[in-house]
């Protein structure tokens, strides 16, 4: 499975993170090469110094011809250098002085190797070799290629967190521009997009933006006066269609089939008038138009009158209904019943044999009320959800239904709950779909009385 790409803060975070600690990697390795050598520079240095003054001992065994003095001036010259290590042979190969042997020596060496004159009458050179013990250096070096190793890891690790806070707080402009085209909908295009605090190089982005819902919102007001126009001007040669065919129907001496005929259209012309009513409604209602508030005590009663409007469909469909708390407010009636209406057709169409369709309506803290119809029923599949209050819209590929419900109805519960200053809402989950929509409550005091009962 593709994995998704990661955010523009964790993707620079890691590459400075990353450049960080080769840039830091790169500097303690050259610092780290840089001792190294100094620290073999001066063990060399060391080893030369070292083998001047054993000379100096040899030339004074040379002169003397005493070896045994030679000897206690070695060792008393080593009992303080114990990191040094020298082996004497004769020009015959044996052994004329060896410390290698002695306690503390390693074999973690820095070597050289010179000659000296031997003052024996048989004539030759001693062989010298003498080595440093390096083992306290290479300890040095091992513990600061750990330092310089941790401190670029912490370092790379700072810098990251750093980036991460400096970049989110860079992208801040960036979000903002986000939370302010969350709020954007086909009925508020006429919005800009406020750059005036973003940096320059959003300030072009920002001006193509407003300039395209500039082009958007001219656009579609011109749509929605060409469907109210349409939809106005249809009206009245539909009502005179309908009226023709009514007068025409109650002509005496017409076949049966010509009734039959005439009653289908008749039919179809309403429904196509119902079809224009709805547009022109959604049009009035896109374009601005509030809703006529009125007090209302209750909601449950107003749900109670809707609900004996579809008393026979719902006892047809074998279903039950029941209603579930109270608000409160001030609420355009009508249009309250017409989005209720609405809600417990769709109910009415999907829920299954048998089941209960609740309705439930509640108060919340905000002044806003809730108003939900819940059936039991096949679940609507999550990708459908958010384009149910699409005008048009069905769920159903099929159509079923199609010659009865048009696609407006949801259409018209989102339009109200707008007018109402909410929103609607739709959830479906375990064969359970609810939807409904919030009313901005305009009478605190009637929603605080209807809280308290």
């Amino acid at each position: 499975m593709k994995m998704p790409p990661l955010a523009l803060g964790e993707r620079l975070s890691i590459w400075l993170a990353a450049q960080t600690f080769a840039g830091l990697g790169l500097v303690s390795m050259v610092v780290y090469l840089f001792a190294a050598a100094d620290l073999d520079a001066r063990q060399t240095e060391s080893l030369q110094h070292k083998r001047e003054l054993v000379e100096h001992v040899l030339a004074e065994a040379h002169s003397d011809r005493d070896l045994p003095m030679l000897l206690h001036k070695l060792d008393d010259f080593f009992l303080g250098h114990r990191d040094m290590v020298l082996t004497l042979l004769t020009p015959d190969g044996n052994p004329l002085y060896d410390n290698a042997s002695r306690p503390g020596a390693t074999s973690r060496l820095k070597q050289i190797a010179f000659a000296y004159p031997y003052w024996e009458p048989s004539g030759g050179a001693l062989s010298a070799r003498m080595a440093l013990d390096t083992a306290a250096d290479d300890q040095f070096l091992h513990r600061l290629a750990i330092a310089l190793t941790s401190a670029s890891m912490i370092g790379a690790l700072l810098v990251s967190a750093g980036s991460f806070v400096l970049v989110r707080l860079g992208l801040r402009p960036v979000r903002s521009l986000v939370a302010q085209t969350k709020g954007l909908a086909a009925q508020n295009l006429h919005r800009q997009l406020d750059g005036s605090q973003q940096p320059r190089e959003l300030q072009p982005l920002v001006q193509q933006f407003n300039a395209l819902l500039a082009r958007l919102s001219r656009a579609y007001e011109q749509l929605e006066g060409f469907n109210a126009d349409v939809a106005h001007e249809l009206r009245t040669p539909l009502a005179t269609l309908m009226t023709g065919i009514e007068v025409a129907m109650r002509q005496p001496g017409l076949p049966e089939s010509t009734l039959d005929l005439l009653g289908s259209n008749l039919e179809e012309l309403r429904r196509m008038a119902g079809i224009v009513n709805d547009m022109l409604f959604l049009s009035h209602a896109d374009s601005g138009a509030t809703a006529r508030r009125e007090p209302v005590n209750s909601l449950a009663v107003l749900a109670h009158d809707v609900a004996d409007y579809h008393e026979a469909a719902i006892a047809e469909a074998g279903l039950r209904l029941r209603i579930d708390g109270d608000a409160a407010g001030e609420f355009d009636v009508p249009l309250l019943k017409r989005a209720l209406s609405n809600l417990l057709g769709n109910a009415t169409r999907y829920a299954a044999a048998g089941s209960t369709i609740r309705v439930e309506i509640s108060a919340g803290p905000a002044g806003v009320a809730s108003l939900a119809v819940i059936n039991d029923g096949p679940a609507i599949a999550p990708a459908h959800l958010p384009r149910l209050f699409d005008r048009f819209y069905r769920a159903d590929p099929s159509r079923a239904q199609a010659s009865v419900n048009h696609g407006l109805g949801l259409s018209i519960v989102a339009a109200i709950a707008r007018m109402h200053g909410g929103e609607p809402f739709a959830s479906s989950s375990q064969d359970t779909t609810r939807i409904g929509l919030t009313l901005g409550i305009a009478c605190p005091a009637a929603a605080t009385a209807a809280a308290a009962r």
